[in-house]
């Protein structure tokens, strides 16, 4: 990478001919939902496919699971400044890279689709995948009103979840042929329950809770998230506090950790509960686990969920976004409403104890995921949506 107002020629994916070139542009490619279904969608697209990834804050930490990938570049992000100059910025940027197709994400990235017009740019898909901590209670209405304003420009608007896909047509007016909803998938091979041993011996996760530093004798609670304020991880180390003898796995990183490790010294429970920082697979925080927890302000199709759901968990969740319908029948008892962590421990409490109907929402979990969030039906449908832009 280097600096100045845009990505130089050493910094792009070099596009041999008949190939496809991808710009990616994100607010951050720190690991999180949309940056982990990127990495998830590289691995998995074949090699006619070449990408150029930007994190507009200057964090690629994401790019641990894209590590010494041969098709992927990345650039320096333009200088920040006021929106009409930066939107020049980003468009400069993108003829700079000169990709067939532009990718942004979010809101932290929507300055680029005018951006990309300015420069005469039209092949465009915007992903929206939720709202940050700031809008966890509703939308901002200058936000409803600039996305109805740039997202006209784009050729398709791409939502997870049927609760965003409602926000895209009633309050972004986006019209229906430029709608799609594609919901998330993940390596359900790679995420699967540990195969049990002898006697159902469970060695890997004795491993991992040592390595962990976890009582092997005692419940775990896995979450997996970035540390930010609207994952509400304050509600669940409060709800643990209250729980005789669970343990709480807090996998993932981010500005909140200084606030959530004072929160669990403040409540006495640094003894039971681990952050074992931002894991490159977080497969091993699901295996180390009997249990699965959200407490999100607002989601929309979280991705951790789905892992969870593919290692054969039960979860207990706050209700959000699409998290009710996401889960299996099964485990429906135990996505709550509400802030309460008293209510949110209630559900934890009752999982823990009920091993029985914990294991069959552990098992029906995993057979829905395996029915609707497979990666190769994903990965299908994006890329008939890349074709479908490409096309037109």
């Amino acid at each position: 990478m280097n600096g100045g107002d845009g990505a130089g020629d050493r910094d792009v994916a070099v596009a041999p001919p008949g190939s496809i070139h991808l710009l990616h542009l994100f607010s951050t490619f720190a690991a999180g939902g949309p940056q982990v279904r990127t990495a998830t969608l590289i691995h998995a697209l074949p090699p006619a496919f070449r990408h150029t990834i930007v994190g507009l804050d200057g964090n690629f930490a994401c790019r641990e699971r894209l590590a010494e990938h041969p098709r992927v570049a990345y650039a320096e992000p333009p200088r920040k400044s006021r929106l009409g100059a930066y939107a020049w910025r980003l468009g400069r940027l993108i003829k700079r890279v000169r990709p067939d197709l532009v990718l942004t994400y979010n809101w932290g990235a929507i300055e680029a689709i005018p951006g990309a017009r300015w420069f005469g740019f039209r092949r465009l898909i915007h992903g929206e995948d939720g709202f940050g901590p700031d809008e966890s209670g509703g939308q901002l209405a200058r936000r409803v009103r600039f996305r109805r304003l740039v997202l006209p420009l784009v050729q398709r608007v791409v939502v997870p979840s049927a609760t965003l896909l409602r926000h895209a047509q009633e309050g972004w007016r986006v019209p229906e042929a430029r709608r799609v909803l594609i919901p998330n998938g993940i390596d359900l091979d790679h995420f699967a329950p540990e195969p049990v041993g002898p006697g159902g011996a469970l060695p890997e996760r004795a491993a991992l809770r040592a390595r962990f530093g976890l009582d092997a004798g005692a419940p775990v609670i896995a979450t997996v998230a970035r540390l930010r304020k609207e994952k509400g991880l304050e509600l669940l180390i409060d709800a643990v506090a209250t729980l005789t003898g669970a343990q709480l796995l807090i996998a993932g990183d981010g500005p909140e950790e200084t606030a959530l490790r004072a929160r669990v010294q403040q409540r006495g429970v640094t003894a039971r509960v681990r952050f074992a920082g931002n894991l490159p697979d977080p497969r091993d925080a699901y295996r180390a686990a009997d249990l699965f927890a959200m407490s999100s302000h607002t989601e929309q199709m979280p991705i951790s969920l789905v892992e969870a759901m593919g290692c054969g968990l039960a979860a207990v969740s706050t209700a959000v976004g699409d998290v009710a319908a996401m889960v299996a029948p099964e485990n429906a008892r135990w996505i709550v409403a509400g802030r309460a962590p008293e209510v949110l421990a209630g559900a934890l409490d009752q999982a823990l104890r009920d091993a029985a109907a914990r294991a069959a929402a552990g098992a029906a979990n995993r057979a829905k995921a395996l029915r609707e969030y497979a990666v190769g039906t994903m990965v299908a449908r994006y890329r008939a949506l890349y074709a479908s832009v490409l096309a037109g």
